[in-house]
């Protein structure tokens, strides 16, 4: 759900997409994370994003991409390098710690359970998946974030609330239609990643053209090389590729950042930490995203929005 990122890419005309992806296309060739280019896998992935905190089997998710769990099996190993039934126990575990971490007034016990954990069974999980306890967790979790190697800058801070509050707007946004490419790997790996997306996709860039990022684990709960993210780009409706979807809209407290890129995860935590337990709004079940309005490719300064789903 955050990262800290050195984009070489400049929002802005499609030369300058041009320049900046020439510049940093070499980096591709230094490794890579791992693709997902199978759209069976990625709906699969959806599914088990969005129903986490069901009784979900590795039937369930086979039977939703209409194919035997022993093919399907082995179709989701091969893509993502984890069992389907590994993939949802990490999930559900992360997601119910992302919970305790930004619902600090609900009941540690009403989280287990909203994720299908009995009280005894949850401290259990969350022992296996974190060593240590979901009451020490949540009481460490604010040093954690900012002592985190995501937070390894001195000029970075956590924001105050009136510091935050003054760059969040809650707003309605609109649906985009954009064509993606989603990857499970290190959240460092995203300038290359963008590199290599504009270089395929240079004939969908227009003028009106904008660039989102949706990041789905929060680094400082998911390990480096396990954090879930796609690429996107807006095309047109009509385009006829097949890695394509809608980021839905809806309500959302957008967080205007300009600065550095190495600035984003702290203000990331800023919100989880600062913002979120002094305001109504809470989180819901859609995953948000950032929205790139400007990026020096010389200074890696940037201005974008980041896009929190909030109800």
């Amino acid at each position: 759900m955050e990262h800290l990122c050195s984009h070489n890419f400049c929002r802005g005309a499609p030369e300058d997409f041009t320049r900046a992806k020439t510049s940093a296309f070499t980096q591709l060739q230094q490794g890579k994370s791992d693709m997902i280019t199978n759209e069976v896998v990625n709906r699969a992935i959806e599914f088990i994003l969005h129903h986490a905190g069901e009784e979900l089997s590795v039937e369930d998710v086979a039977g939703h991409c209409h194919f035997s769990k022993f093919y399907f099996s082995r179709l989701f190993k091969a893509e993502t390098g984890e069992s389907v039934y590994s993939f949802i126990r990490r999930v559900r575990i992360e997601q119910s710690a992302f919970r305790l971490k930004v619902e600090h007034g609900r009941r540690i016990t009403d989280i287990g359970l909203d994720y299908g954990y009995s009280p005894s069974n949850y401290s259990s999980a969350f022992r296996q998946h974190y060593h240590t306890t979901p009451v020490d967790f949540r009481r460490k979790i604010y040093q954690h974030s900012v002592t985190h190697p995501f937070f390894h800058r001195g000029e970075n801070h956590l924001e105050s609330f009136a510091q935050c509050n003054g760059k969040i707007t809650v707003k309605e946004l609109p649906d985009y239609y954009v064509v993606y490419e989603r990857r499970i790997g290190d959240y460092h790996d995203l300038s290359r990643d963008w590199a290599g997306f504009l270089e395929r996709y240079q004939e969908y860039i227009g003028p009106d053209t904008m660039m989102l990022e949706r990041t789905y684990d929060d680094p400082s709960l998911t390990d480096a090389g396990c954090c879930l993210y796609d690429v996107c780009m807006t095309v047109d409706k009509s385009c006829p590729l097949e890695n394509t979807y809608t980021v839905h809209g809806g309500t959302f407290a957008v967080y205007h950042f300009e600065g550095p890129a190495w600035g984003i995860y702290a203000a990331y935590q800023s919100i989880f930490n600062v913002w979120l337990p002094e305001v109504s709004y809470e989180i819901d079940e859609r995953f948000g995203y950032d929205l790139y309005r400007k990026v020096n490719c010389d200074t890696m300064e940037m201005a974008l929005d980041i896009c929190i789903p909030v109800r």
